[in-house]
């Protein structure tokens, strides 16, 4: 099974895809005895290196985010009890 084949989503893929889907076109009923077997092999590499690539993205934006709390976290224990019922 595969994530819904639409382009803008899966702009890496986008190829493979449209080949993919021109392929269960083409061959309504070979698609169901391994006719395009070989391109939903490659569509599922494809989308496993883009999945592996956004994971990456998304760990550097939580090491960003986690670097910011703690530095928010640290400037907030250094204020005095005084400043913090002020703000």
């Amino acid at each position: 099974m595969h994530p819904p084949l639409t382009l803008h989503k899966h702009p890496m893929c986008a190829e493979i895809i449209e080949e993919f889907q021109k392929c269960h076109i083409d061959h309504p009923i070979g698609k169901f005895f391994g006719k395009c077997t070989d391109l939903k092999i490659k569509l599922d590499r494809c989308f496993r290196e883009e999945k592996a690539l956004k994971r990456k993205a998304n760990f550097e934006e939580s090491k960003k985010l986690k670097e910011r709390l703690q530095a928010f976290r640290k400037e907030s224990a250094e204020k005095s009890p005084e400043e913090k019922n002020f703000v």
